[in-house]
C-alpha cells in the first residue's frame, strides 16, 4: 500500500500539538507514514513565545517515516494556512491526510484513511473521508456516506480537494440557486447557511464551510465511521474558531473500522440522527443558559 503523507498544522498550543503528535504516534502506519507539519507565523508579538515553544517542540518529533516543517515567516492564519497546504500536497501527492494541532486520533485511524483513499480511489463520488463521528446513542453502520465534507481528521485526493471553492459568496448564490439551503441547513437544525454568510461578512474564516458547501453543491460525499476515530481537544477556548463546550466530546475506537466499498449515496438514518444530535443539544446549551441566568438572578 502506497500511504498518503500527513499534513499537520500547528500555531502557538504546546500542550494541544503534544496531544494531538503523541495520539498519532501511536498508530501502527506512523512509522511508515510522511508528516508535514506547517508551523503558522506569529499574529502579533504576544504569540511569538508561544509559537517559538511549539517549534522547539516539533523539530524533536520522533516516529515517522519523514518529518518535513515548513516554517512561516508571517502569519497565514488557520484557514490560509490549510487551503495552501493541502493544495500543494495535493498537487505533490494526490492524497493527503488532514489533522489540525487539537485533533487526538484513535490507534487506528492512519489505517481506516489509508484503507479508504485506497478504496475510494476511483469513485468520483467520493470527495473525503472523514474520521468523526458524533456522540449519537444509535447504533450505525461500520461506515456510511453523508452528502458534502466536513473537518477534524480527514482525507481528501486532488480530484476531491479541486471542488474546494475559496469564494464564499460564489457558493451562498448558487446554494439559492439550486434552493438548497433548507437541505444544506439539515432542515434547519444546523445553521450552515448563516456560518457561510458569516464567512463572506468577515465574521469567521472558516475553510471548512466553504468545503462543506462546495461538495454538498457539487452532490459528492463523504465517508464517515459509525465510531468516532477523532476527538477534537480544542474546545476549552483556545481555538480560533472554538469555544468552551463538551456537545462533541467522543470516546475513540478501540478496534480497526471494516471498510468495504458502498455505493455512494447518502445514509438516511445517519442523517436523521444527526439532525436529532443538533435539535437536541441546541435544547441542552438552551437549558444550561437559562438555569446560569436563573442563578445570577438569585444572586443579585
Amino acid at each position: 500500500m502506497n500511504y498518503a503523507p500527513i499534513v499537520l498544522f500547528v500555531y502557538n498550543r504546546l500542550w494541544h500539538t503534544r496531544q494531538t503528535l503523541e495520539a498519532l504516534k501511536e498508530n501502527e502506519l506512523a512509522n511508515s507514514s510522511d508528516l508535514f507539519i506547517f508551523s503558522d507565523g506569529a499574529k502579533n508579538s504576544e504569540a511569538i513565545a508561544a509559537v517559538e515553544e511549539v517549534r522547539k517542540y516539533i523539530k524533536n518529533v520522533g516516529g515517522f517515516k519523514s518529518v518535513s516543517i515548513i516554517e512561516r515567516d508571517e502569519n497565514y492564519g488557520l484557514a490560509d494556512s490549510i487551503i495552501e497546504g493541502v493544495t500543494s500536497l495535493c498537487n505533490e501527492f494526490g492524497r493527503v491526510i488532514v489533522i489540525e494541532d487539537d485533533v487526538v486520533t484513535s490507534p487506528f485511524f492512519l489505517q481506516y484513511m489509508n484503507e479508504a483513499l485506497d478504496i475510494y480511489a476511483n469513485d468520483p463520488m467520493v470527495a473525503s473521508v472523514h474520521g468523526y463521528w458524533y456522540p449519537i446513542d444509535e447504533d450505525m453502520p461500520e461506515t456510511f456516506f453523508l452528502r458534502g465534507a466536513s473537518c477534524w481528521g480527514w482525507a481528501t485526493w486532488s480530484r476531491g480537494w479541486d471542488i474546494f471553492e475559496a469564494d464564499g459568496q460564489k457558493l451562498l448564490d448558487e446554494m439559492k440557486i439550486q434552493k438548497l439551503n433548507h437541505t444544506f441547513d439539515l432542515d434547519g437544525a444546523m445553521a450552515y447557511t448563516q456560518m457561510l454568510k458569516d464567512q463572506i461578512n468577515g465574521k469567521n474564516n472558516s475553510w471548512a464551510i466553504r468545503w462543506h458547501a462546495a461538495t454538498f453543491l457539487a452532490n459528492k460525499f463523504q465517508l464517515s465511521p459509525g465510531t468516532s476515530l477523532v476527538r477534537n481537544i480544542g474546545f476549552d477556548g483556545s481555538g480560533i474558531n472554538s469555544r468552551e463546550s463538551d456537545k462533541y466530546d467522543v470516546s475513540l475506537a478501540t478496534k480497526p473500522i471494516a471498510i468495504e466499498h458502498l455505493i455512494p449515496e447518502q445514509n438516511d438514518k445517519a442523517r436523521e440522527a444527526l439532525i436529532k444530535y443538533y435539535i437536541k443539544t441546541k435544547v441542552s446549551i438552551y437549558e444550561r443558559i437559562k438555569k446560569r441566568l436563573s442563578r445570577l438572578t438569585n444572586n443579585i
